[in-house]
């Protein structure tokens, strides 16, 4: 927590990032087609990822849902964990974009017909993945921090 002073004031400040709508409840672990050459664990210790493939993704964890102009229904909910989770391992240089961004579509698509998803909408969403989701593994697309209240964007030091 951020405190200065402004107008005689104590200003409390907090830091967030938007965007997210889901939080896991519990724990989830699945095993996946990913094998990285090493153990993968993000630093904020909520996502992890075995040599072995098994994916664990610790309660608490917050994603999006689907991205884009998807929509979110429950046979795509399972499929957009995983796959924001392993995005996330791959925006955070644990795992190699090149060998794992098309394993980790396909992975959603399977989930997502597996949780009763049609297999065209599946389809159409791996095919966005393949067209549109690059953008979304670049260090750039990491969430910008948001300071509130205002004053605290502008606190000396912050």
């Amino acid at each position: 927590m951020t405190l200065f002073k402004q107008g005689g004031l104590i200003v409390e400040c907090i830091s967030y990032k938007k965007d997210y709508k889901y939080q896991l409840i519990e724990a989830y672990t699945v095993q996946t087609p990913i094998i990285p050459t090493k153990d993968a664990s993000s630093p904020s210790e909520f996502i992890s990822l075995t040599i072995g493939g098994l994916l664990t993704i610790k309660k608490g964890y917050a994603w999006d849902g689907p991205s884009g102009p998807a929509i979110d229904t429950r046979n795509f909910m399972r499929g957009s964990l995983v796959h924001d989770a392993l995005y996330q391992l791959m925006r955070e240089k644990l795992l190699d974009q090149n060998t794992t961004r098309k394993p980790a579509d396909r992975l959603l698509q399977q989930m997502c017909k597996t949780d009763g998803m049609s297999s065209i909408r599946a389809w159409w969403i791996y095919t966005g993945l393949r067209v549109f989701d690059r953008l979304s593994i670049g260090s750039s697309s990491t969430r910008p921090i948001i300071k509130a209240p205002l004053a605290c964007e502008k606190a000396p030091n912050h």
